[in-house]
């Protein structure tokens, strides 16, 4: 970072903090929000964006390779006149990453001289124009051809990453449902919650929350369906990637007994649900209380200060008030015996979790309940208790997929058929990738490693929004010259040196 850039942000740091330092305030007469006469007026000569960011994600995209991989890889338009495959694509993220939720946003960005200048573009594709590339789409041959490039270029940016980063990649599978209103979507379908929807699968790596493949299905199909082969997939690029152990996760849906063998004979890891069937309970109510040992889960967080009351739960009180049937959990406890599925010729690990319940109404307990809940693995090193937690921590790919669908809308499903909002979906996700492979870009190393490790794992685990506020809506003006275009950034924030350091490391080439 210039010392100049330094000097300015401590200066705009210091001016905010003088402005909001704690002071004894006595009675006022008036309002905070005292602006009275105000006016506008058009600019003559000065351009701005509100997204003085997306000049960096832009930078991102090319330095990672992601552009050119695009261009080479995905072939869905017979001639460029004026548009490259990468032009749409792009157009969509940064929609997305400028704040539009659908595809009809783009007109906004279209019509804003400023952001054109800012990407050095005479102009962009209109909303129409981009619902027709995704309609493009016609084959899932070409779909993966664009998730490939995307990954392809993932590999890159994963090459920046320090050695441990390395040690063991976590593979997460889980389904979950998109709805629809439309009524003439080719492949939409009723749901078990009888809504029409489609049912899209998201293959992600845990150690940094990044999609890592995403597969459109109808909305009536099983929640596994295709997940081993994408979970195949993954694999072979964590191991292109240099990672040195592999680890699958998944709900019960995903277990597929018929893969765990070949899983098993290729060193791959894996923790799995298993449904509870009935002679898995048989096996569970067998076992000697001495098996069981009880499960003690670690604290969600640690007080840094004096802990605080606890406030009123409200829901309890109504619950209990109004007299609804209540479970109460009043323990946990874990055993393990092995178990050969049916399908499979090597005998697994199950961690059967048992689960000690209180059923009441109102303040009457009626009676206790026992629910019993099942993994599969093949790590034996690992304590039962871890791999109990274990399975729990898949619940972040739950927080990601809330993401994708709510942050990003990558799963609105604005196109008309299955393979267009696949595409669709692949497209907007890019925009999160983005922001991951901001993170992951961030350098780690000097006296200031320990900060600088923590600005990044809170930038990865960062929600989509609160990243387009911090990083992507910064006000700039753009100034472009003969040779450069400038972005001079008009306010600050408190990410703004993270946001620089992220601007120098751009000007390094990759390590590809």
């Amino acid at each position: 970072m210039k010392a100049i850039i330094r000097q300015r942000l401590k200066k705009a740091k210091r001016r905010i903090e003088r402005r909001l330092r704690a002071i004894a305030w006595e009675e006022q007469a008036m309002p905070m929000l005292a602006a009275r006469n105000i006016q506008y007026e058009i600019a003559q000569r000065s351009r701005a964006v509100a997204a003085g960011g997306i000049g960096a994600m832009h930078l991102v995209a090319q330095r990672s390779g992601l552009v050119d991989l695009i261009d080479r890889n995905v072939r869905v338009l017979k001639r460029h006149i004026p548009y490259h495959e990468s032009d749409h694509v792009l157009n969509i993220a940064y929609n997305v990453l400028c704040g539009g939720a659908r595809l009809e946003h783009i007109e906004h960005r279209r019509n804003d001289e400023a952001y054109l200048d800012a990407l050095g573009a005479q102009r962009i594709p209109d909303p129409t124009t981009e619902g027709d590339f995704c309609r493009r789409f016609t084959t899932p041959e070409q779909v993966e051809l664009l998730m490939e490039a995307i990954n392809e270029a993932r590999l890159n940016v994963w090459k920046k990453q320090p050695e441990e980063f390395f040690d063991e990649a976590v593979i997460d599978a889980d389904g979950t449902i998109a709805e629809t209103t439309g009524e003439c979507k080719q492949g939409m379908d009723i749901a078990y919650n009888g809504k029409w929807e489609y049912s899209p699968l998201v293959i992600s790596l845990a150690n940094t929350g990044e999609p890592i493949y995403l597969f459109n299905r109808s909305g009536n199909r099983p929640s596994s369906e295709g997940a081993a082969d994408y979970l195949d997939r993954a694999v072979v690029l964590c191991r292109r990637a240099g990672f040195k152990r592999f680890r699958l996760r998944g709900d019960t849906d995903f277990t597929q007994t018929e893969r765990l063998d070949g899983w098993n004979a290729g060193g791959v890891k894996f923790v799995f649900g298993i449904p509870a069937m009935a002679n898995l309970v048989d096996i569970a109510e067998s076992l000697e209380n001495t098996a069981f040992s009880p499960l003690r889960r670690p604290a969600k967080y640690r007080v840094k200060t004096a802990p605080r009351k606890r406030p009123e739960n409200v829901k309890q009180r109504i619950v209990r008030q109004r007299e609804y049937k209540n479970l109460r959990l009043r323990s946990e406890e874990v055993a393990e015996f092995d178990y050969r599925p049916t399908k499979c010729t090597t005998s697994y690990r199950v961690i059967v979790l048992k689960k000690n319940l209180t059923v009441e109404r109102g303040e009457q307990r009626l009676f206790d309940d026992i629910r019993w809940f099942f993994y599969i693995t093949n790590d034996r090193k690992k304590s039962a208790a871890g791999i109990v937690r274990d399975a729990n921590g898949r619940c972040n790919q739950e927080n990601l997929i809330a993401q994708l669908q709510g942050g990003v809308n990558a799963m609105a499903m604005p196109v008309d058929t299955l393979l267009s909002n696949w595409a669709y979906m692949v497209m907007a996700s890019l925009a999160w990738t983005l922001k991951a492979w901001a993170a992951l870009l961030l350098p780690e190393n000097g006296r200031w490693a320990k900060a600088h490790r923590e600005e990044k794992r809170t930038l990865l685990r960062m929600e989509f929004a609160t990243f387009v506020q911090a990083l992507v809506q910064m006000p700039a003006e753009i100034i472009r010259t003969g040779r450069k275009i400038v972005y001079r950034l008009l306010a600050w924030n408190p990410w703004q040196h993270v946001f620089f350091r992220l601007l120098d490391q751009l000007r390094l080439p990759l390590r590809c």
